[in-house]
C-alpha cells in the first residue's frame, strides 16, 4: 500500500514531512517534523506510525520526531521472508532504523517503542549501544521473558503470540476470513475499556487500510514467527553473555495492559539494563492513544532529562 493507493486517509501529522527511505533491506515510509534533538518513535502491532498522533504535537515542541512504519506495516515495503524469518527479526528492523536515521543526518538519537516497536528499539540498543542515548519501551517485557515465563493467564491475554507464530498458512487463513473483524476485536480487547472508544476514528481507518492487505497480514505473522525463533535466540545469546542495555531506560506499561500479567515489568527489565526507571499508566495496552497526556508527560520528563523518581 502506498499513499497514492489510500488518498482518502486523513493526515494526522499536519506540518510533518513524508519520505520513503531505502535501507539495506526495505523501503521505509517515515514521517518527520518538529525541532530539537532527534527522537524516534516506533509503533507496534497491529498499527502503524499513526498510533503516535495524539502525543506527537507535544513531543515535537522539543524534539525532531522521526516516525517510521516498520517493514511490512503501514506504508513500508513488504519483504520476502526466509526459513529463519530473519527479514522480520527485530535486528533487521533495527538496521532499518539505523539506515533511516543516517540518511536523515542523525548518528545518535533517543528512541521510544511500543509493542513490536519496543522490541526493535531494545534490540537496537543491545546491538548498537553507541547509537542510542535514551530508550523508552511501552507495554512490553523482553521477548526472552515472554517465551520463558508464560502462565495460563498471560497466554490467554497474549493469544496472538501463540497463534501468529504458527507455521504458514494457518494464521493467515484464520485471520483472512474476517480481517477487519479480527483487527477491531484485537484493538478493542487490549484496551482498558475493552472497546474502540480510545481510538480516533481517523486513526482506525489507517489501521483498517493496512490490515486489509493480505501481504501485510502475512508480514505481521512473519514478525511473530521471527519473535518465536530468531528474536528469542538473539535474546538468549545476550542473556547468556551477560549483555545489558547501557543507556538510561524508561519502562511504561498500562495498568490494564499485557506486562501487568507478568511478575513485574520493572524487575524484569532490571535484569536487562543498568539504569531503569518507570511505572504504570492508567490504560490498557495502547498508552499513547488511551492516555496521551500522561504518556506524553512521562516521555517528555525522561527524554528532556528532568529529575526522575525511581517510579512514576
Amino acid at each position: 500500500m502506498s499513499t497514492d493507493e489510500a488518498p482518502d486517509l486523513a493526515d494526522l501529522f499536519p506540518g510533518f514531512a513524508s519520505d520513503y527511505i531505502q535501507t539495506r533491506g526495505a523501503k521505509i515510509f517515515v514521517r518527520h517534523g518538529g525541532s530539537g534533538p532527534p527522537l524516534v518513535l516506533l509503533h507496534g502491532y497491529p498499527q502503524s506510525h499513526v498510533m503516535w498522533h495524539k502525543i506527537a504535537p507535544a513531543l515535537a515542541e522539543q524534539f525532531t520526531l522521526i516516525l517510521p512504519d516498520l517493514r511490512g506495516y503501514g506504508w513500508s515495503s513488504v519483504e520476502r521472508t526466509d526459513d529463519a524469518h530473519e527479514p522480520y527479526s527485530k535486528r533487521a528492523m533495527a538496521r532499518d532504523i539505523i539506515d533511516v536515521m543516517e540518511k536523515l543526518g542523525h548518528i545518535r538519537f533517543a528512541i521510544a517503542g511500543h509493542d513490536r516497536g519496543g522490541r526493535a528499539a531494545y534490540r537496537l540498543a543491545l546491538d548498537e549501544p553507541g547509537r542510542v542515548e535514551r530508550l523508552a519501551v511501552l507495554d512490553i517485557v523482553p521477548t526472552h521473558a515472554m517465551w520463558h515465563n508464560f502462565t495460563v493467564e498471560l497466554a490467554m491475554k497474549t493469544y496472538h503470540w501463540l497463534m501468529l507464530a504458527q507455521p504458514e498458512p494457518l494464521p493467515e487463513l484464520l485471520i483472512g476470513g474476517d480481517p477487519i473483524g479480527y483487527l477491531e476485536y484485537t484493538l478493542g480487547s487490549w484496551t482498558k475499556s475493552e472497546d474502540l472508544s480510545g481510538f480516533d476514528a481517523r486513526a482506525l481507518e489507517h489501521y483498517r487500510a493496512g490490515f486489509n492487505v493480505p501481504d501485510r497480514r502475512h508480514a505481521t505473522c512473519e514478525d511473530y514467527r521471527a519473535g518465536a525463533t530468531y528474536d528469542l535466540a538473539a535474546d538468549e545469546a545476550d542473556k547468556a553473555a551477560g549483555h545489558k542495555i547501557t543507556c538510561p531506560l524508561l519502562v511504561l506499561w498500562g495498568s490494564h495492559g499485557i506486562p501487568g500479567k507478568t511478575d513485574g515489568p520493572l524487575g524484569i527489565w532490571r535484569e536487562w539494563a543498568n539504569d531503569v526507571i518507570g511505572g504504570p499508566i492508567d490504560a490498557g495496552h495502547f498508552l499513547a492513544e488511551e492516555a496521551p497526556e500522561e504518556t506524553a508527560n512521562a516521555l517528555l520528563a525522561f527524554f528532556t532529562d528532568r529529575a526522575q523518581p525511581t517510579s512514576l
